[in-house]
This record gives C-alpha cells, structure tokens and sequence, in this order.
C-alpha cells in the first residue's frame, strides 16, 4: 500500500477572519458534493432537472419550507453556469476545475476514502498531491458555508466528500449549527489506521456539533478511533473535544414511502411492468439486480451465484431469468472501466453455458434507468438480490419492498448491507460466501406464500414508520442545542 516517502509539512488552506453572514443569508444550509440538479440530456428540454432520489427530494422539500439554500457543485467543469434557485430553493455552485476533479473526486474521494471505508476491498490509495486538492476544495464549501447561513443559522454537511468542512467552517463562523451525515460506511479502527491524514479527518469531522450514520456500528467505530488518536473523552454518543460537545448516532435513512407505493400503484406502471415480463418470454420467476456498477455492489459474486444455480439444476433456464441492471458510474476511471469489463465477461459465459437462441438467461443493461421504469421492474422481480460486499444502506432493497403493496416478492440481503440491520424479513447472506448466496436464493425460492407475504409485510411495516422526511426531521431535530 502506497504511504508517503518522507515526511512533508502540512499543507493547510489559509483560513481567513471570521466570516460575516450577507444581508440574504439563509437559516438552513445543505452543503453536498453536488446541486440537486444535472443537465437534462433530452433533445428540446430544460437545460436543467432535479437530480433523481428520494434524498434529493427530502431535502428539498425541508429548504423550500426554511427558505434555504444549497451549495454543491454542478457536475462539470464547463463555463455552463447552474441556475441560481430551482423549484423555490436557493443555490450555490463551487467550482471545480477539471484537474481538481480528478484529484479531489476520482483521486482522494474515490481511490482513498471510498475503498478504505468499504472494508479496503481494493487496495486505497494514498497520494499526498490528492490530499491537499481535498483541503483546497473542502475550503471553498466551507468559505461558500461561511458567506450564505444567517447569523446563527444551519448548516448541515453531507458525505466523505466533505469531511473536512465541518471544522473549517467552525473556524470561519463560529455562531452556526453544523450538522455532518456520512452516507457510506465508516470503517473499524484497523482499516482507518492506514490513513496517513486520519487525525486531520477526525478533527474536520469533530467540528460539526451533530455527526450522523447508518448505523450504530459506524458511529461507535467513530467514536472509538476519536478517543484513542484525539484524546476525545466522553461516550460512543457524546463525546467532549476541544472544549464542546458532539453528539454522535445512527441515523438510518429512508425511501418517500408514499411517492413509491403511488407511483407502483399507477396503471401505467403497472401495465409496463406487465410489457417487461411478455418481453422476457413470460418466465415463471424473475430475479433482479439494480446497482451502480461498483466493485462493492458484489455484482459479479451473485451472478456467479445464480450461475451455479443453473448448473445444479435449481434454476431452469426455460423458467427462469435474471434481470442484471448496473448504473453506469465514473466511467473515467479505468478500474470502473476494467470492473464492467470483467463483469460483462462473467454474463458472456453464463449466457453461452445455459442460454438459448433468443432466450438469454441473464438480461443486462448498463445504462441509468428511469424511476417509472425502475418501479416497474421491482413490480415484476419475484426475487430481489441485493448483496454489496459493503454499503452504508442500500435504498434499493428499502424501494422494492415498498413497490410490493401486495404482500409478494422476496429480498435476498446482505448482512453488510445498512439496511440488513432493519430488513430482517430479508433472506440474509453472506456475499462473500458463494454457498451462502445459493442457499439465500434457494430458501427464497421455496417459502411458501404465506411466509413470504409475512416477511414482506414485516419490513413494509418497519420502513413505514420512518421515511426519508422522518429522518430528515429527526437529524435536523437532534442537531438543535
């Protein structure tokens, strides 16, 4: 693993004077990687649409009701400038160049702090020049923070983009609420310990006075490496730190339950979904998988998986398929290049060993999908696979049980997926154990009726006790003094 060659001195983005709010500065302040916007690509429509999500809508919909802003950035390096509000919110966009990019995103973010906190199932690695890109950049979110909340406003910082920001903006405006929330896993002490800047990033972080994850785990592991490397004192959820208190917790996000279950219960989804099975040749069982096409979603595992369950017999390729969607992501990197390689490959031979002429037994797309169209394929998966190596939660799993209002369908799970620790009607397994995902598959493929409709009853029940604008509410109540 790649560790710096000599020692450096710290490089550190100059901090200015306290900054003071301007005459519009806003009380909630939602600062992310990106605007919840991107340029639409269809011919003779607006330049620009909401970014799709349930995240994005929540938040939204909270800045609407608070007169709020977001800061982000807009997505490319181009002299295109992103509207200045949208759909009654305020925005904000910083700006990145196309070399910082590469350095701050596809370097430090995404060859860094991604693979560390997903468990280092690749190797990270550690560039001193991504590391000081990262600090530029965290400093201009912090210094467009600093400018836009009012005095004694809210600003809540989103994912490892970001880690920086809370402490940099404590130093620049002092007066604020800062909320942090950490979208994707954060690692156990032994894998954090490889990070060369880990007291910088523990100190970013501890300047936030409310600092959210997935679940209890990750905020314990927090808590923990915060007292052995920064002397921080106190519990897993409070801890005390230069003089303040920070609350640490686990705050599980959610799917818009009602959106979903209406938008599955539209006759025109319906009737697509009806289209898709006819256009798979009417089998008697579907599997589905929906992923970004990442090297921790465990993509290629599973379909080895169901291949093996070809072989022995247990899955019929005259009865059965599988649908495999993998949502292009950063294809600029040449690993995410070699990932779709390799995994294309893998479905290749499948479709050679067990398909039939005109009747593959696997159907891919590597291609972003639609939500009606999304819907529809949730509507018809009589098994749903979703079996990360590592995830912070994983909201498909959360979005195809509220697809299914009728009690049908069965979730195969991961236990490291976030949502495991909710879902536990789920067929739980290990995806790193090829047998295990078998034997998950066979056990959902011979419940009976009534269990299955008793497991997917239980954890409908559990996600509509709190969705995404409960946990929204319940972070931004928990940050208030």
């Amino acid at each position: 693993m790649m560790q710096p060659t000599e020692p450096v001195a710290e490089i550190r983005p100059a901090l200015e004077p306290t900054f003071a709010p301007d005459d519009s500065g806003a009380e909630l302040v939602i600062v992310a990687n990106r605007l919840p916007i991107q340029r639409s690509t269809t011919p003779g429509a607006e330049d620009w649409r909401p970014s799709p999500g349930g995240l994005v809508s929540a938040l939204t919909s909270v800045l609407q009701n608070r007169q709020g802003l977001w800061i982000g950035w807009s997505g490319a390096a181009t002299d295109i400038a992103p509207p200045t509000s949208f759909e009654g919110i305020r925005l904000k966009s910083v700006d990145i160049s196309a070399e910082e990019y590469d350095d701050f995103y596809l370097g430090f973010s995404n060859a860094t702090l991604w693979p560390l906190y997903h468990d280092a199932i690749r190797t990270p690695t550690f560039h001193r020049t991504w590391w000081h890109t990262y600090q530029e950049i965290n400093m201009r979110y912090a210094k467009a923070a600093a400018a836009s909340v009012a005095e004694g406003g809210t600003v809540w910082i989103h994912d490892y983009q970001l880690q920086l920001v809370p402490n940099y903006l404590r130093q620049l405006r002092p007066d604020v609420r800062i909320g942090f929330f950490l979208h994707i896993p954060f690692p156990p002490t032994e894998l954090f310990m490889q990070l060369p800047w880990r007291k910088e990033i523990l100190t970013g972080l501890l300047g936030a006075d409310l600092i959210g994850f997935q679940v209890p785990q990750a905020a314990a592991n927090f808590s923990r490496i915060a007292r052995r490397l920064l002397g921080a004192t106190g519990t897993d959820a409070s801890l005390i730190f230069d003089g303040r208190v920070i609350k640490v917790g686990a705050f599980p996000i959610s799917v818009d339950c009602d959106f979903i279950a209406a938008s599955a219960a539209d006759p025109a989804v319906r009737a697509r979904a009806r289209e898709i099975r006819q256009s798979l040749g009417n089998p008697e069982l579907i599997l589905l998988g929906v992923d970004r096409l990442d090297y921790t979603k465990g993509i290629q595992q599973r379909i080895k998986a169901v291949s093996e369950l070809f072989a022995d017999g247990t899955l019929d390729p005259a009865k059965h398929v599988l649908v495999q969607v993998a949502v292009p992501s950063r294809e600029t990197d040449a690993h995410y290049e070699r990932e779709r390689h390799d995994l294309e490959q893998v479905i290749s031979e499948m479709n050679g060993d067990y398909g039939v002429l005109g009747n593959p037994v696997i159907h891919y797309l590597h291609q972003s999908m639609g939500f009606e169209e999304l819907m529809a394929l949730y509507l018809e998966a009589d098994i749903m696979l979703v079996t990360p190596f590592r995830d912070g939660m994983n909201l498909v799993a959360k979005e195809y049980v509220m697809c299914r209002a009728d009690g049908t369908g069965k979730l195969v799970l991961s236990e490291f997926a976030g949502a495991a620790t909710e879902l536990r009607g789920a067929f739980i397994v290990n995806p790193h154990d090829l047998d295990g995902i078998k034997e998950g598959i066979r056990m959902a493929l011979n419940a009976t009726p009534k269990e299955a409709k008793s497991r997917m009853l239980r954890m409908r029940r559990k996600i509509y006790r709190r969705d995404v604008y409960d946990w929204t509410e319940e972070f931004l109540n928990a940050l208030q003094p």
